[in-house]
């Protein structure tokens, strides 16, 4: 009788709120790559609305939005790279191949007998795109007269007129690529790093002379080039191979907090000749940290190196003097900036970041600041309040950025003095449910080890009082991510953001958390100790997160479920595999089963890794599973599943699987991410 009774409040809680579907909630286009025109008096983004991919653009003074391109399908054919020609009359594109993991073969999710190829296009307004020719990464000359771009690992050189053919520009010895193309200020000269497997050079190539040089060349990686104003000498970060980049960390196993410094090297391109003008402190910050931004020095016009740098366990901005010197904290706080763009003459920089000024929830959104490069001013806000604003880039009379919130998608975004407004709100679906979305409720709930982690708890509509609901935890990919108080700017997490508002709707309290190894809470809790392979300490988030949950009165404590894909597959893998009797059900995308299989070399830490996988615990493991994975997945070998479905199959776990043939890890076809929600949904329903 009480079996009969819950099932029956069970089943009224998931019948609650239908009142959009899976496919209205996903069917907002996604904006992504916004930037700006030379000049500042036209942007130009990418808009993916349901799977087809194209380049808009819009001008100074009404900044109207304008489709450029008029691709239909949904064919998985990325699209991406864009760039201006410096006269701001052309983009330039990236259409089809791994944008992600450049280099790879090319994907084909359609599995299109004909084939696929990764090819580099210029659009301009009234004239139908032209293909320039096979390749990626491209950068247009100061003169627009050509572009630079790479192809096989190497750089290629090709007119943008279209009269004459592309031609390999250095004929590198085997084993050495390039990347990282810059162009001198004149145009007359490349920088690139010149990547020598284990270690790297910043090559300089002379047009006048057709000669190649190479700026201050050691035994460590040099990297990030970026040219002075007046051509003469370049910057660049030198990391040691032993551990200046990412390697080896003193904040216990798998917490690389701190390393060899990293510095910056200013050399003359006369000569070659190099010398330091700034090396990091040891400890906090020695290892570099990248914002997200074309260039991560940049010089700007009075001779300062602009450069990201995490000294005290926060990512932030400072600038040095070009000569050398103390640098100047140019955003200071306890947040972390990410995504960085600058004025022509990085005089005056624009950046996105979860600084908290009156609302303590905003370290879970993202808001637009400025600041000048050469200090002496604090930052300024430029939004904020309970929207989320980011890829800021300044136009003329004002910049331009995406904006979200809880309810309404990302949009491109101008805002002209105080004034802001969406630059094409006619490509959001006139059904789109916005009125119909929960607005998720920040949670910081203890993981199982004392550590607080933050949350979004998603919580059904309605519903009749004291009714408890099923639950299920989210876990993000990466690890290096966070989920946010709305829409997410990745267009993945997008799209987990919109089912999970879906899951709400259909009466599941969701709480979508931000373990640890994450970004968004500075050094010591992105390199936590003992995370990942070397003692999944992210374990004991994802358990807090379900005794949380169990102390909940809404939430049925015998139905609590977790779902999430990457780094959050392997997660929801591991939750079933230690914890089948807090976790009832799981769905795990594209997850990692076993890290030992990515060691090499060392016994101790291929076991340690062992230890810390799904694998290690599959016999414990008794709840159901569905796995979802696409066959042609450059991040997670697909062998991973196959081996955790035959391990499943021995001990009588019941599992499902969903495979996509020739999907790769971030399904490239909408249609894919609507096959795997639904089949999602669909056994939730049945086994949650």
């Amino acid at each position: 009788m009480k079996r009969s009774l819950l099932a029956g409040v069970l089943l009224a809680s998931l019948a609650l709120a239908k009142s959009f579907t899976l496919e209205q909630v996903l069917s907002a286009p996604f904006p992504y790559e916004l930037i700006a025109a030379p000049g500042g008096g036209k942007v130009a983004w990418l808009l993916n609305e349901r799977g087809a991919r194209n380049v808009w653009t819009a001008a100074a003074p009404d900044f109207k939005g304008v489709r450029l391109t008029n691709y239909t399908q949904d064919d998985g054919q990325d699209v991406g790279q864009l760039r201006w020609t410096p006269d701001a009359k052309a983009v330039i594109y990236v259409r089809g191949g791994d944008l992600e993991f450049l280099g790879r073969p090319d994907p084909n999710p359609m599995a299109d007998p004909a084939g696929v190829d990764q090819s580099i296009w210029i659009a301009a307004p009234g004239e139908a795109p032209r293909k320039i020719g096979a390749g990626q990464t491209p950068v247009v000359s100061p003169k627009g007269d050509r572009v630079a771009y790479l192809l096989g690992g190497q750089i290629w050189i090709a007119p943008l007129s279209g009269a004459g053919a592309a031609s390999l520009l250095i004929q590198a010895r085997s084993g050495v690529t390039a990347g990282q193309i810059r162009w001198s200020p004149d145009g007359s000269k490349l920088a690139y790093v010149s990547d020598r497997t284990n270690h790297s050079f910043i090559a300089v190539y002379d047009f006048a002379s057709k000669s190649l040089s190479y700026l201050d060349p050691s035994v460590d990686r040099d990297a990030n080039p970026t040219w002075s104003p007046d051509g003469k000498q370049v910057a660049f970060t030198r990391m040691t191979s032993g551990g200046g980049g990412g390697g080896g960390g003193g904040g216990g196993r798998g917490g690389r907090r701190t390393g060899d410094p990293w510095a910056i090297r200013v050399a003359s391109v006369s000569d070659g000749a190099g010398h330091q003008v700034w090396i990091a402190q040891p400890g906090a910050g020695s290892v570099f940290r990248a914002v997200v931004a074309e260039d991560q020095l940049v010089w700007t016009a009075v001779n300062r190196i602009v450069f990201p740098w995490e000294r005290d366990g926060w990512t932030h901005l400072y600038s040095v003097a070009a000569e050398g010197g103390a640098p100047i904290l140019l955003t200071p706080g306890e947040f972390e900036v990410e995504h960085v763009s600058y004025s022509e003459d990085a005089s005056e920089i624009v950046y996105s970041s979860n600084q908290v000024t009156s609302d303590p929830t905003d370290i879970d959104r993202r808001h637009i600041w400025r600041v000048n490069s050469a200090g002496g001013h604090p930052a300024a806000a430029v939004t904020n309040g309970a929207a989320l604003e980011w890829s800021p880039v300044l136009v003329n009379g004002g910049l331009a950025y995406i904006r979200g919130d809880a309810r309404r998608p990302a949009r491109a975004t101008i805002q002209l003095g105080t004034i802001s407004r969406d630059i094409a709100p006619e490509t959001i679906p006139a059904d789109f449910p916005a009125d119909d979305l929960v607005v998720p409720q920040q949670v910081v709930y203890t993981a199982s080890d004392g550590m607080p982690v933050h949350a979004q708890l998603f919580l059904p509509p309605g519903g009749a009082p004291g009714a408890k609901h099923p639950a299920l935890v989210f876990m993000h990919g990466g690890s290096r991510r966070q989920m946010l108080l709305g829409w997410h700017y990745m267009d993945y997490y997008n799209n987990a953001y919109g089912m999970n508002q879906y899951l709400a709707s259909q009466g599941y309290v969701v709480l979508s958390i931000n373990y640890r190894s994450g970004i968004g809470y500075g050094l010591n809790f992105r390199e936590a100790i003992n995370y990942g392979a070397s003692g999944a300490s992210e374990f004991n988030d994802v358990e807090g997160a379900g005794l949380y949950l169990r102390t909940r009165a809404d939430v049925d404590a015998a139905h609590i479920g977790l779902w999430g894909g990457s780094y959050g597959g392997y997660l929801t893998a591991l939750g079933l595999a230690r914890a089948s009797s807090l976790f009832a059900a799981g769905v795990d995308f594209h997850g990692v089963h076993d890290w030992s299989t990515r060691m090499t070399g060392n016994a101790d830490a291929a076991r340690t890794a062992f230890e810390s996988s799904p694998m290690a615990s599959v016999r414990t493991w008794r709840s159901p599973v569905l796995l979802i994975h696409g066959d042609d997945d450059r991040n997670v070998n697909f062998s991973e599943t196959i081996t955790l479905a035959n391990a499943l199959r021995q001990q009588g776990v019941y599992f499902e699987q969903l495979i996509l043939p020739d999907e790769i890890h971030g399904f490239l076809r909408h249609a894919s991410w609507l096959r795997g929600y639904h089949a999602a949904v669909d056994f939730f329903r049945r086994k949650l």
